[in-house]
């Protein structure tokens, strides 16, 4: 075998240890530059070489190949917050637009974190936007709710060490906090922060919790299971900003007029959004997400550039919004 060949196997192989999901067919493509016919056989080379590869079909069909253990690149040469770091970096590389020093970044992360084990690694990435709220190098302009920097470190903690927290929590409906014992798996920032926990019952259900409303966290050395299923991304992004509701999810519609369709098209309002161009120069969204208040909210800075085609719930809220009818604490 040739040293070029060993090489792209090898990255792969850090590839597919590193990333939650391992590598696609599409990954080896895009990493390596070459067609698909060659990144086939690379991945029938790479299942030869590495025996304690896993292969699993999403939704979509596609094959994605992981490497739960490659010993001879089981290094301890990180710890996870200096994990989350490195990964900011990336982030900050790629906001800034030196997509080289972001791709040099990634690259060198995924060796490092290959070099990891398994549980060590898992949903390391998700602790990057909690590391910036605790550190202080995060910068969000606006208003925001406060959230004690003593309640982030500790919930970072349980996150790292995959530990029940115990919160006194006041939710809505409550007329006074109640001690709840939950199982944190992420945080969702925004104008409001949500910690989102399973409820450590027979249950076991996913709830959002707003960090304002928590008036005390306590740490605790009762361990469990992280799900492996859930992904912070696919359950934030049913959502249009922190909040979630089933009664309120579904498709939305939104049209910018022309003087709009511009400064629209620079916006990422949903993850999973579509973006059509129309005849009279208009720009058309369309995305499925709950969460018509803030919605409301976001749509009333544009004015009256744009119109609310669906659903109709949302279309008349915002007309009350516009009206001052609606009195409602954010």
């Amino acid at each position: 075998m040739s040293f070029v060949k060993a090489e792209k196997l090898y990255r792969m192989a850090e590839m597919a240890a590193a990333r939650r999901q391992g590598i696609s067919l599409r990954d080896v493509i895009d990493e390596f530059r070459v067609e698909e016919r060659t990144a086939r056989r690379m991945l029938r080379q790479f299942e030869d070489l590495f025996g304690g590869y896993d292969t699993w079909d999403d939704e979509e069909r596609r094959r994605w190949w992981s490497l739960t253990e490659v010993r001879h690149i089981q290094h301890r040469v990180l710890r996870d917050n200096e994990l989350a770091a490195l990964d900011l970096a990336i982030r900050r590389a790629l906001r800034d637009g030196a997509t080289n020093e972001a791709k040099a970044l990634e690259t060198a992360r995924d060796r490092l974190v290959a070099s990891y084990s398994r549980p060590m690694t898992r949903g390391a990435a998700r602790y990057s936007e909690m590391l910036m709220l605790s550190t202080g190098f995060a910068s969000r302009p606006g208003p925001t709710p406060k959230v004690s920097e003593d309640y982030l470190n500790r919930l970072y903690n349980a996150f790292r060490t995959s530990t029940k927290v115990e919160i006194l929590y006041q939710g809505a409906h409550d007329p006074e906090p109640r001690v709840r014992m939950v199982e944190p798996h992420a945080v969702i920032v925004g104008m409001r922060h949500y910690l989102i926990a399973r409820v450590a019952d027979a249950a076991r259900q996913y709830r959002q919790f707003r960090l304002d409303r928590i008036f005390d966290i306590q740490a605790t050395i009762q361990t469990f299971e992280r799900d492996p299923d859930f992904d912070v991304d696919r359950y934030s992004a049913q959502a249009f900003g922190a909040f979630f509701s089933k009664s309120e999810h579904g498709p939305v519609r939104w049209r910018f007029a022309p003087s709009a369709a511009k400064a629209a098209r620079e916006f990422v309002f949903h993850p999973n959004q579509k973006m059509t161009d129309l005849e009279d120069g208009s720009l058309l969204v369309e995305f499925t997400a709950s969460g018509w208040l803030e919605m409301a909210w976001h749509l009333i800075t544009w004015g009256k550039s744009v119109e609310v085609l669906h659903p109709p719930q949302l279309a008349e809220m915002l007309a009350r919004v516009r009206k001052g009818e609606i009195e409602i604490s954010p």
